[in-house]
Formats: structure tokens, sequence, C-alpha cells
């Protein structure tokens, strides 16, 4: 892979109108989970260094995605390496993504900012945007009509 493909990052944000607090809660609970991101059944201990499974279905086909936690700091930031198996690639380490989620409180309302590395070519990066896009939308939705 060369250099600058490394660059391409993937980044979406959305404001949503709830406390932090609520947004991190929805970010770690399994149940609020499979109710914005696809019907995910998602599994881990929730805690740097422990694995984070994802199993579901998408457009008919059954996944099982799966990382690690790299980073957790309560209300503020979760890092976790992704391998999607949607993706048709081998299960090896330049497969990988770094998926990053920053939490900035403004007032009643949070700011959510996602960004994902190692996206492959321009139409990758524009796929995964367009993924965590629908993601954080689920998310909002599922936080705002609570």
């Amino acid at each position: 892979m060369e250099s600058s493909e490394k660059d391409l990052i993937a980044k979406v944000q959305i404001e949503i109108n709830t406390s932090i607090e609520r947004v991190w809660d929805a970010l770690i609970d399994p149940k609020a989970i499979k109710q914005y991101m696809l019907g995910a059944d998602a599994v881990s201990e929730w805690k740097e260094g422990s694995p984070i499974i994802w199993r579901g279905e998408w457009n008919g086909r059954k996944y099982e995605d799966k990382g690690k936690i790299l980073k957790l700091a309560p209300r503020r930031l979760i890092r976790y390496s992704h391998f999607s198996s949607l993706a048709r690639l081998p299960d090896a380490p330049e497969n990988y993504h770094i998926v990053t989620v920053e939490l900035t409180g403004r007032g009643s309302h949070t700011l959510v900012s996602l960004s994902q590395t190692n996206n492959h070519t321009q139409e990758a990066l524009q796929h995964n945007e367009q993924g965590w896009k629908m993601m954080l939308d689920g998310l909002k939705k599922y936080l705002e009509q609570k």
C-alpha cells in the first residue's frame, strides 16, 4: 500500500440534541448499539485492550466485524481497530481501520466526530463515510426520540 492510501481518512460529524453522558452510554451499551447500528450485536468488556465484535446481517449477508479497543476516555473518546468481514479482504493488519469517536459537549448538545483511517481508495473512503453517516444519523434519531 502506498503512503497516500493511508492518508485517506473518512470523517463525519453530527450534532445531537442530548447530553454527552447519554451519547457516551449509547456508544458502549450493546442494547443501544443494536438500535442504531443496523441491528448489530456488539460484544466487548469496554476496556482498553479488550476485543470488540459486531455481528449482524447487512443486505442479506451475515457478517462478523472485529477489533480491539485501543483507547477509552469516558464521555470523551473511544478508539478501536476495526476489520470488516464484508470487505472481503484477508484478515491481515494492513486491512484494519482505526476508528476514533470523539465527543464534545456544546451546552445541551453533543458534537460527535468520527474518523476512520486506512481507506484503500477514494471510493472506499466515500463508501465508509456514507456508512458512518448512516450510523450517526441512527444514533441521533435513537437519542433524540427517547
